[in-house]
């Protein structure tokens, strides 16, 4: 199921970032598993695996949801047009996400969500935190395997282990 969207017209287009506790630009934790999570059911897989990995290792787990800028042109206007998220509408869902996943496993839960290309996102994320690992979902079109993914360039360029769950 996706998240909540607001459809909004003109060229602003506010922070994703909640206003909640789970969201802080000085949260600090000591290298967590980081899962990257977007909805789709091997997402799903991966955040249900990185929860294990979680408690198994005593770590945080940190869940990072990458959301495109937003905005678009019009092909026939030229408008511009901004598509934001609702900052609280999505950090309930990517809880409600986990609880429904993992079953309300016994771990230390934190959320985030990133603007931008989810792959540097994730990576950025990853260095960040100093995270013990980056579990991720395995591309679901053949067309990624082709001409590239999101697991393929974090493989090469993350700075920790990357685990790609089907």
């Amino acid at each position: 199921m996706p998240p909540p969207e607001v459809a909004q017209n003109g060229a602003q287009v506010p922070d994703p970032a909640p206003r909640g506790e789970l969201q802080s630009s000085s949260l600090r934790l000591e290298h967590p598993v980081i899962a990257g999570y977007d909805g789709s059911a091997p997402s799903r897989n991966a955040l249900a695996y990185a929860a294990g990995v979680s408690r198994r290792l005593g770590r945080p787990l940190l869940v990072v949801y990458v959301c495109s800028s937003g905005v678009y042109c019009e092909p026939l206007t030229g408008q511009v047009v901004g598509v934001p998220r609702d900052a609280e509408a999505l950090e309930k869902w990517l809880l409600a996400e986990l609880d429904q996943v993992t079953g309300h496993a016994e771990v230390d839960v934190h959320v985030r969500t990133r603007r931008g290309s989810p792959a540097r996102e994730l990576a950025a994320a990853a260095e960040e935190f100093s995270a013990d690992a980056l579990v991720i979902g395995a591309p679901k079109h053949i067309w990624h395997r082709v001409c590239g993914s999101v697991s393929g360039w974090l493989a090469r360029h993350a700075r920790c282990p990357v685990i790609v769950v089907p």
